[in-house]
């Protein structure tokens, strides 16, 4: 149903841009993105940050394990308060694995929140570029192959993807030199 609804989509939107003779470019953002080097120096560092978030949760398991083993061994010689102090503390430890899991990893998570402010800036940059070319070519409609929109054939004369490009680093390359230059 969903293709469905993308392929109506596209047919409506090529039927009304020949009716009005629009032209119709493609972008490939994911393609965009790889291609700048501050973007991967900042995913490279939130890689980091998850792989460190992830070792930490590894040792808070490994404590948990070992806790929960001694536990098990030793609760047939507990007794009373003792039992219960140590039963509370394995829960409390399994608690805090799931709690900070959620916290780093769930829907609403740091990971989440930090690849949005990773991603955003660049993609305003990306976003910027593209008015920039669809004003030079005089494009009507611009399509993100990236986002969930099936390509299944692609002129290259309609791929502007390296023209937005060619902007992006032209832009990067210009604020270098007037850095440089101070």
């Amino acid at each position: 149903m969903k293709n469905f609804k993308t392929l109506f989509t596209f047919t409506l939107l090529l039927l009304f841009g020949f009716g009005n003779a629009q032209k119709i470019g493609v972008v490939d953002t994911n393609y965009i993105l790889n291609m700048m080097p501050q973007y991967k120096e900042a995913e490279a560092r939130l890689n980091s940050q998850i792989d460190t978030w992830e070792q930490e949760l590894q040792s808070m398991q490994a404590e948990y394990d070992k806790k929960r083993s001694a536990f098990e061994n030793e609760k047939v010689l507990l007794v009373g308060d003792q039992l219960k102090l140590r039963e509370k503390e394995v829960l409390d430890l399994d608690k805090n694995i799931k709690t900070t899991t959620s916290l780093r990893f769930g829907k609403t998570g740091e990971i989440h929140q930090l690849r949005a402010n990773l991603v955003e800036p660049f993609q305003d940059q990306i976003y910027a570029a593209i008015r920039t070319m669809v004003q030079k070519n005089g494009l009507g409609i611009v399509l993100d192959k990236s986002n969930d929109i099936n390509v299944i054939s692609l002129e290259k004369r309609y791929d502007y993807t390296d023209k937005v490009l060619d902007i992006l680093l032209k832009g990067t390359t210009e604020k270098e030199k007037k850095t440089n230059k101070k």
